[in-house]
């Protein structure tokens, strides 16, 4: 018997915008836009991209990018209905993120589990900010991908699981191609779509509920 787990984006998709991209607007200095160009066309990969940016960023201002992301960052549109929802139904959730532990962690507390969050970590020792790579590839992946959600999702044997992907950007195209069912937006559905991958366009966590509460576990 097959049963349902969910691996759910966190910039972009949990929230309404890209936390890391509004973080450069509003701290990095100019030459950061080049650098996100590269990772979106995939001229250098995630890990690398990321690393660059936050590596233009000074450590000495970690709290006043918290306190920023923090009050300004918004949930989507029926998010914590969606957690409840999946506990209701008993879908394991995971948080699978391209994003950072200091602004993903503190979104979501009291909202997700954090042994149910995988992102990226942080180190503020230095005089810019380092990003740290727990969850990076397994020897099935070459794609550098920083927080690989295909080496995540290779976790959970797709025999026993349906798999099912929640996403918006080139940071969930891989664990798309992987993925039992797709519920994508944004540059995600625009990839999915040149690729010929199966989806579900979504633009509130309320359309995600409604479409598995009528349709049954496919595998």
């Amino acid at each position: 018997m097959s049963n349902r787990i969910i691996f759910c984006d966190f910039d972009g998709t949990i929230t309404e915008k890209d936390n890391i991209i509004d973080i450069m607007r509003n701290f990095a200095p100019e030459g950061w836009e080049p650098v996100k160009d590269k990772i979106l066309n995939q001229e250098v990969s995630i890990r690398e991209g990321v690393g660059q940016l936050f590596s233009l960023i000074p450590s000495s201002l970690k709290e006043e990018i918290i306190q920023y992301v923090l009050s300004t960052a918004k949930i989507r549109d029926g998010f914590q209905e969606f957690v409840q929802f999946t506990k209701d139904q008993g879908i394991p959730l995971y948080v699978v993120s391209g994003g950072i532990d200091f602004f993903v962690n503190p979104i979501l507390e009291n909202i997700v589990d954090k042994d149910h969050i995988y992102c990226n970590g942080s180190s503020f020792a230095a005089d810019t900010i380092e990003i740290l790579w727990p969850h990076s590839c397994d020897n099935q992946c070459s794609n550098d991908c920083g927080c690989c959600k295909p080496a995540i999702l290779r976790k959970f044997d797709s025999a026993s699981y349906e798999r099912i992907v929640i996403g918006d950007s080139i940071t969930d195209l891989q664990a798309a191609k992987m993925a039992d069912k797709v519920f994508a937006r944004d540059f995600l559905k625009e990839k999915c779509e040149q690729e010929d991958i199966a989806f579900e366009p979504f633009t509130t966590f309320y359309d995600i509920i409604a479409y598995l509460q009528t349709k049954e576990v496919s595998i």
